[in-house]
């Protein structure tokens, strides 16, 4: 069988992901399988776009694991295995994007596809940065009743992170819009923009939510707390595409 042009760009960005991010030392072994099963799920039954997409999130979030990371360390607010990333982490972030590749493949490709898409890895990299950079802000307060907690705890809301979440939901909502023109799709791209951006930020918040109500309680784990958030953020697309687009 002959691969047509996407899917020959998709398996090379496939190839290019586990080559960055294995000589840079992003993923670990179960981490890069992870990697794999995501990016031909989410670049076949999806886009290739998507992956690239994702593959900003990938890079951004790694260059601010490794932001300050002594620092980070020594108030034991770091990512362990200094920043390397393991197949949890991967499918905490990534596994959202590839349930709705698999949608989009079943459904034939409804638009909202790809708004959902886009928005899960929004909420994803809202939250990697607010909490890579906001750990550093000593003026970090609960989300719950805002009183004055340390830096870098679950459901914890700093100045610093607040502008970082919506600096990672707006990076990835300009590469989600600047990709989109490649789709044909109808949506506004000024429409786009915004909601990828907003739910970036809501996604964010909900993962504060869900960490202050569930992790710090021991229910629920970090990466489970990563993916109900994604998820959430993929909910609240399809409900914008339905409502306002």
């Amino acid at each position: 069988m002959e691969l047509t042009q996407d899917q020959i760009i998709a398996i090379a960005l496939v190839v290019g992901l586990m080559l960055i991010a294995g000589l840079r030392g992003m993923l670990n072994l179960s981490g890069l399988l992870a990697a794999a099963i995501v990016g031909l799920s989410v670049s076949l039954l999806g886009h290739w776009t998507w992956l690239a997409i994702l593959m900003v999130f990938l890079m951004t979030g790694s260059i601010a694991t490794n932001w300050r990371y002594e620092e980070k360390k020594a108030l034991r607010v770091a990512e362990d295995n200094e920043g390397t990333r393991g197949w949890r982490n991967v499918m905490a972030n990534g596994a959202v994007a590839s349930l709705v590749s698999v949608l989009n493949f079943a459904l034939g490709g409804p638009e909202w596809a790809y708004l959902a898409a886009s928005a899960s890895i929004a909420v994803a990299s809202s939250d990697t940065l607010a909490s890579e950079i906001g750990s550093l802000d000593p003026r970090t307060r609960s989300i719950l009743n805002l009183e004055a907690v340390p830096a870098g705890t679950n459901g914890g809301m700093s100045v610093t992170g607040t502008f970082a979440a919506f600096f990672g939901g707006l990076l990835i909502a300009v590469m989600a819009t600047t990709l989109y023109s490649i789709h044909g799709g109808t949506i506004p791209l000024i429409s786009l923009m915004m909601f990828i951006t907003v739910i970036g930020w809501l996604g964010c918040q909900v993962d504060s939510i869900l960490g202050a109500l569930l992790e710090n309680e021991g229910y629920i784990g970090k990466h489970t707390v990563n993916f109900l958030a994604t998820l959430s953020g993929a909910l609240m697309a399809y409900l914008a595409y339905w409502r306002f687009l």
